[in-house]
């Protein structure tokens, strides 16, 4: 009953969701996919939460997680929090304070400290997902926000067509074989072209020093 809500939710603050009603089907989804963040839940029919978070941590995964449970005895949450969450939140929860907790965890996991992501002269606030350019307030599309937010997290690093797709579309949606492309020509209008680079045959990335 949740689990709709939830994608919904976290789909209008910006993130793509992968579903798995199990722990069989969320165990399948770590082994072949990459995320960025975990959300768990601690009553998974067949194998509980819990265990499947020990198994994670027994493979010295970093992913970060956040327990969701109905569970809010302090025992539960010291279990949950010792056990290798980062993260722990009671239902029935506040929508925007979930979507707050990520945005914290994923400060932390890109070792930075300030709400705002800076990149030369693009300033992005991942909380109300206003992008700013020379000072200038810039009107992204919700895709378009998505792929400049992801290429600013790692402005280092080259992102393939595929992995910025994994961003876009989640299970079951169709993927647009040029919406990539499309987005990174509409984003180079209204940033600049040459703020983003393509690496042909590899990637794109941000372009110049943070």
């Amino acid at each position: 009953m949740l689990g709709d809500a939830l994608r919904h939710s976290l789909r209008q603050e910006g993130f793509t969701t992968d579903w798995a009603r199990d722990a069989e089907e969320a165990e399948l989804a770590l082994a072949t996919g990459e995320y960025g963040l975990l959300l768990l839940d601690l009553g998974l029919p067949g194998k509980g939460g819990l265990e499947l978070l020990a198994e994670l941590r027994k493979k010295e995964s970093p992913l970060p997680v956040i327990i969701l449970t109905a569970r809010d005895a302090v025992a539960d949450r010291i279990r949950g929090l010792d056990g290798g969450a980062d993260d722990y939140l009671v239902k029935p929860f506040d929508a925007d304070e979930l979507a707050a907790r990520i945005r914290a965890l994923q400060r932390r996991q890109a070792g930075r400290a300030a709400p705002l992501v800076s990149h030369g002269p693009l300033l992005l606030n991942p909380a109300t997902r206003e992008l700013f350019c020379d000072g200038e307030r810039v009107t992204l599309s919700a895709r378009e926000y998505v792929i400049l937010a992801a290429l600013m997290e790692r402005p280092g690093a080259l992102l393939s067509r595929t992995a910025l797709e994994e961003r876009l579309y989640g299970w079951g949606e169709e993927v647009e074989s040029n919406a990539v492309e499309v987005h990174i020509h509409n984003l180079r209008k209204k940033i600049g072209a040459g703020q983003i680079r393509t690496v042909r045959g590899v990637g794109y990335m941000l372009a110049g020093a943070p």
